[in-house]
């Protein structure tokens, strides 16, 4: 039997983001993580920190603009306790609001990192501490009682006084609600070699395509491209042809990447919901029990601040914004 203070399905970099913004708070956290810790959405994210990406929905703007604020104290956080830097990688995008050339672009502020860089750095930072992450350990029930509820997994029970599920595209069948709560959809990406004699520096992005350079770190040289937006259930295959279209999409904005290299092609579940927002709080009648998930193209963007809020709800705190817009009842009385 485990005791622990917050127990918290899903180690992805929400959930661990969660879980040490709990820690710093002085509580003792467990982990539950049904594969291996930052393998899905987190390490298949581009890494734009896109808080006024035009496609974002306008409700979004507050939880996105707190995020952004968050970041540096967010970074220099797991760096203290990895001792490693996660650097911005790009500090300009260049948006364009047409999905047929000529693009016009205009310049917005709007950084970058490697999400990759991240998931190790956070990882290590949650390794420093005592937060305990089981890994391979599915959540099968979720039982309220009175006073404290209880997970049990394939292996034991751990009682706590609240369980956040932050399984993203898994949300549905983890917390065992209605299937379409929280769905995947599926990205397929690629990393094409940036020709040496190309100075890129910025991100582009269009409808259709982003390219975003990785400048520095273990990724520096190579540009992500991406990405479909299909609904093909948890099936992550990888397909020529999109990989094709979407290069074909990158050289027209930048005709050097026609004969650039592909490094590496793959695929990410991102968690959505229905009105493209998250889900942040405690599931209806059953306030121990809550979600941070559904965070769909932005959970490296928003991952500062859910930890902030959802903390800040777990202890009975004044939210930093109003969660309201968030709340996991708006999607779930109506189902």
């Amino acid at each position: 039997m485990h005791h622990p203070d917050y127990c918290i399905a899903g180690a992805g970099i929400i959930g661990l983001s969660l879980a040490l913004e709990l820690h710093r708070r002085g509580a003792t956290v467990t982990v539950l993580e049904r594969n291996t810790p930052l393998a899905e959405a987190s390490y298949a994210a581009a890494g734009m920190l896109a808080a006024h990406d035009p496609e974002n929905p306008a409700q979004l703007q507050p939880l996105a603009n707190l995020s952004l604020a968050l970041y540096p104290a967010y970074l220099a956080h797991i760096e203290a306790l990895s001792q490693l830097p996660v650097p911005y990688q790009t500090h300009i995008t260049l948006q364009s609001h047409t999905t047929q050339p000529p693009h016009r672009f205009h310049r917005m502020e709007e950084k970058s990192i490697d999400p990759r860089q991240l998931a190790h750095a956070l990882f290590t930072a949650v390794q420093a501490t005592p937060i305990h992450v089981q890994h391979h350990t599915p959540v099968q029930t979720v039982l309220q009682q009175s006073d404290c509820i209880q997970i049990q997994t394939p292996t034991t029970t751990i009682t706590t006084t609240h369980f956040i599920d932050c399984t993203g595209s898994w949300t549905s069948s983890t917390s065992h609600l209605p299937p379409t709560t929280v769905v995947p959809r599926k990205g397929q990406m690629l990393a094409v070699a940036i020709p040496p004699s190309l100075q890129l520096d910025t991100v582009l992005r269009t409808p259709d395509i982003y390219i975003v350079p990785r400048i520095q770190g273990p990724n520096a040289g190579r540009a992500i491209l991406g990405a479909t937006i299909e609904d093909r259930g948890f099936d992550k295959s990888i397909h020529p042809a999109a990989i094709a279209h979407l290069h074909t999409l990158a050289a027209q904005l930048i005709p050097e990447f026609a004969s650039a290299p592909i490094l590496e092609t793959w695929a990410g579940l991102r968690p959505a919901t229905s009105d493209g927002l998250p889900l942040l709080g405690a599931l209806p009648g059953n306030p121990r029990h809550l979600l941070a998930s559904g965070h769909y193209r932005n959970g490296i963007l928003l991952a500062p601040a859910t930890a902030q809020l959802i903390a800040q709800l777990l202890l009975n705190e004044t939210p930093a914004i109003d969660p309201t817009s968030y709340t996991p009842n708006r999607i779930l009385h109506t189902l």
